[in-house]
């Protein structure tokens, strides 16, 4: 009995380091900027969307390999990349290199967190496998909530220390796999298409590399022109080749099923103001507000906080009357935390009574569609897809993500020096980002019919 519990604590770190590392960076900008002779903010995102975009590209490719080869062998080769390469983001003489290293954390994080629940749910007898996915769940709202804080804390040192911190908790987490995993193996499928997620993650880049620089270049300049129209192409090849391939990034026939569809669309859409959300919110505070990232810090953890109160009591609300009400509501409250914000939020530090109301809200919003937009997708798909249509899920948050933080920084330097002009700008685009996503969630099922058998529990997805 012991042996499982030990298994989920060591996946749960895994899962941890590699969540928190979505969060904690975002709250290190003001201190790389000045580190890195006031790079721009255009070129620091890259910092954020190179890993997210790689992230997501690999996430069901990983899955399936870890599947094939072993999933304890590719877990504990994950997190040893992970760790290699926070050390290479730690020692990071330039911006080039750091986003380089970035991209080879984010291929470690993505060998690690498919396997972490495939590795999870053999350990438990099906009756405790609810409780196990539980606080593997709530692994990812944990990270969410200390990730500003952490950051903030570190960031008195240097910003090296978000990325040397993993070094000593990922090889102690490595020793501890070895010796307590079991490998779990699945029966061959064939090798998953790894060209198809490159295409993937290159068209998205380029998508990502026309937002960003086309205040910059100019948007009618070729260069912005030739990165859209290069994306356009590529994705249309990636779908194309998906669509024949035997091990594809994306199944194709389950866009046909009509929840998962919205709901992936939803999220996409939920999570490109998500993405703006969380960077605009370390910009008003340390740079319009003048506050230190520690202080920030601390000031933005209500929000995360918040999600992660709401996420699992939604969920259970979410199947007792159907996700379609909640994941609405959700993006309701979530615009409405904006409109909030653009009709509060000025210049002058009144933090009680106008950011920390409107980023609680915000909060809530995230909370209610974490809660129930993972179990929408799922919910229509047989047992036998639970895992890809999980890591889709990932893929769709990601990529939302990058978008929104490429989004966000165009409207930013289209402002020019004013920049709480340019974050407002970015607030009506989550505003309407988050009336989006409640369109789409009010479209899907009253209640999706549910495939899985009692004794095998849908995960949720990290």
């Amino acid at each position: 009995m012991a042996h499982r519990w030990k298994v989920l604590a060591v996946t749960s770190i895994g899962l941890f380091m590699a969540s928190l590392d979505l969060f904690i960076v975002n709250i290190a900008f003001p201190d790389l900027s000045r580190s890195f002779d006031n790079a721009s903010l255009s070129s620091l995102s890259w910092v954020l969307n190179g890993y997210a975009i790689v992230f997501a590209a690999l996430l069901v490719p990983a899955g399936r390999i870890a599947d094939r080869v072993g999933r304890k062998r590719v877990f504990v080769s994950g997190l040893l990349l992970f760790v290699a390469a926070s050390a290479l983001c730690a020692i990071s003489p330039s911006i080039p290199f750091l986003v380089g290293a970035r991209v080879l954390q984010a291929v470690g994080a993505a060998m690690m967190i498919p396997t972490t629940l495939g590795l999870l749910l053999p350990a438990f007898p099906v009756e405790q496998r609810p409780v196990a996915i539980g606080i593997w769940s709530a692994v990812s709202g944990v990270a969410a909530a200390l990730g500003p804080p952490i950051g903030g804390l570190l960031v008195q040192i240097s910003w090296h220390w978000i990325f040397l911190v993993n070094l000593p908790i990922g090889l102690l987490t490595a020793f501890a796999a070895v010796r307590i995993l079991d490998e779990v193996k699945e029966p061959e499928d064939g090798r998953p298409d790894l060209l198809g997620a490159a295409m993937l993650a290159l068209g998205i880049g380029l998508l990502t590399l026309g937002i960003v620089q086309g205040p910059e270049w100019g948007w009618t300049d070729g260069r912005v022109l030739g990165s859209f129209v290069a994306a356009a192409l590529l994705v249309a090849a990636f779908l194309f080749r998906s669509a024949y391939h035997h091990a594809p990034v994306i199944e194709l026939p389950l866009l046909r099923v009509r929840s998962f569809a919205l709901a992936n669309l939803a999220t996409l859409v939920f999570f490109m103001g998500f993405g703006a959300m969380l960077l605009s919110g370390v910009l008003l505070l340390t740079e319009v507000w003048g506050w230190s990232e520690l202080r920030a810090g601390f000031a933005l953890s209500p929000g995360p906080l918040m999600a992660a109160i709401f996420a699992a009591p939604s969920g259970k609300l979410g199947a007792r009357i159907g996700q379609r009400p909640i994941a609405t509501l959700g993006g309701l409250l979530f615009a409405g935390s904006f409109a909030f914000m653009l009709a509060s939020v000025g210049p002058k530090p009144e933090y009680a009574t106008t950011f920390l109301p409107a980023f609680m809200l915000g909060g809530i919003g995230v909370g209610l569609t974490l809660g129930t937009l993972p179990a929408a997708a799922t919910a229509s798909l047989p047992p036998g897809r639970f895992a890809t249509g999980s890591a889709v899920f990932g893929m769709a948050r990601q990529l939302g993500s990058a978008i929104g933080v490429a989004v966000l920084v165009a409207l930013i330097d289209s402002a020019g020096t004013d920049l709480l002009g340019g974050l407002q700008s970015g607030w009506w685009f989550a505003l309407v980002s988050g009336l989006g996503a409640a369109a789409l969630a009010s479209s899907l099922p009253a209640r999706a019919k549910s495939k899985a058998s009692d004794s095998e529990p849908a995960p949720a997805t990290a």
